[in-house]
């Protein structure tokens, strides 16, 4: 009994090689050497934000619409899409690899127009994916293995941070050119034009067709037929990324002329689509991507390759999110209701830049303000350093990236004027 007792207890301690074999394996895990990424921009301004207890505070980082009184907005005509769709009793099945076929149809001609030769020969290869970031990576893959020339992609400077990830996990190569004039707080016009002259012949150019993020800064219709020039020269391939559609002036054909242009001047680019701000379908992840093809025989061609690169991807995108959208598109009288809802958000934005400017000038302010609102879209380049930024934050509760960019979204009526008195005790 006693040597059976003796037993158990040995074999209830575990011997030195077995906890060193544990030990062993514990150290011998496949992360160990995953390496700590650095922190998110945005989630820091969101965490600072929600600890500061002042009353007042702002915070001018969030990337999404907000109304005047600084609460998300669903727009109505979303409201009724998504009533409308819930109450035709559709199933869930799957839609495809290219995604629902009548959102992608209204999407193109939002992009491209009703009078675009292209969409009425039948030469323009599109799918649904998901939202623009979606759309960007599928375009980044498409042209990392088609493209017949140099895999590389010139982005401006600077750009959406994340369209550099996009497109080096799409295996293309990233450069840049200049688009930004620190000293002017505006376009860098002629920087750009002769980057884009010094370009290796049939380079890729990615092109924010209009509310540029995250600068807000962009060409005048001259300025862009300029561009669609010097494109043409070098026979460089265009990439656009429109985002904001509407959402920039308030009127979707305007927002659309750089696209527009460049097809009429002949070129064959290639688009990424969002209905995240205009539509305000941000959680709903829903976009669009498409190519201008010669022919219509090879916009089969292209198509077919596009459905090549989805399948192992994602295999097909998901369906609520472009079933609401599909109906703003496709019903005249929700559509007319929509883009009258999408003038609202865009004049809400240039309202508050004229008051922003208005309220630092009323100050005293011996800076010029005039970039505020010769900008346009969500997002403002104020001009101020990242040291004004950090002090804007500890000094006055007031949140924001320290490149200077804020999202005039998160400015309300309410808080203007303490956001003009605090850049005003930053800056004089």
């Amino acid at each position: 009994m006693l040597t059976k007792t003796l037993l158990q207890r040995a074999a209830a301690v575990p011997s030195r090689s077995a906890t060193v074999s544990h030990q062993t394996l514990r150290s011998a895990s496949a992360w160990s050497q995953v390496p700590q990424g650095p922190p998110d921009a945005i989630l820091g301004i969101t965490e600072a934000f929600k600890k500061d207890s002042h009353p007042k505070k702002i915070n001018l980082g969030v990337g999404a619409y907000r109304d005047d009184k600084g609460k998300p907005y669903v727009l109505p005509s979303v409201h009724q899409a998504e009533q409308a769709v819930v109450q035709k009793n559709l199933d869930k099945e799957y839609a495809g690899i290219t995604g629902v076929p009548e959102f992608v149809k209204g999407a193109a001609l939002l992009a491209y127009g009703p009078n675009s030769a292209p969409l009425k020969e039948g030469r323009i290869a599109i799918t649904q994916s998901i939202s623009g970031t979606g759309a960007l990576r599928i375009g980044g893959a498409f042209l990392q293995r088609h493209y017949p020339h140099a895999k590389t992609i010139y982005i401006p400077t600077p750009s959406w941070a994340n369209h550099k990830a996009v497109f080096l996990d799409s295996g293309l190569e990233v450069k840049q050119y200049r688009y930004y004039n620190k000293d002017t707080i505006g376009l860098d016009f002629d920087g750009m034009i002769a980057d884009i002259k010094a370009m290796p012949k049939n380079s890729i150019l990615l092109l924010h067709a209009c509310a540029h993020n995250p600068t807000g800064i962009d060409p005048t219709e001259e300025q862009w037929k300029g561009i669609s020039d010097a494109v043409k020269e070098g026979n460089h391939y265009p990439f656009f990324d429109m985002a904001y559609q509407g959402f920039a002036s308030g009127d979707t054909d305007r927002d659309a002329f750089s696209l527009r242009h460049f097809i009429e001047q002949g070129h064959q680019p290639c688009l990424a689509q969002s209905f995240a701000k205009n539509m305000g379908l941000y959680g709903e992840r829903v976009g669009a991507f498409s190519i201008v093809a010669e022919s219509a025989e090879e916009k089969a061609r292209v198509d077919s390759q596009i459905k090549i690169l989805v399948r192992p991807l994602y295999s097909n995108p998901p369906v609520h999110g472009a079933r609401i959208a599909s109906q703003i598109l496709n019903d005249s009288s929700l559509n007319q209701q929509w883009l009258g809802e999408v003038k609202g958000m865009a004049d809400r934005i240039i309202k508050m830049r004229a008051l922003l400017k208005e309220n630092l000038e009323k100050l005293g302010s011996q800076r010029k303000w005039d970039h505020i609102t010769d900008q346009i879209g969500m997002f403002a380049y104020t001009g101020l350093t990242a040291e004004q930024m950090t002090k804007l934050a500890e000094e006055h509760s007031v949140y924001a990236t320290k490149d200077g960019r804020i999202s005039v979204a998160g400015i309300t009526s309410e808080n203007v004027g303490r956001l003009a008195e605090s850049i005003f005790k930053i800056t004089g």
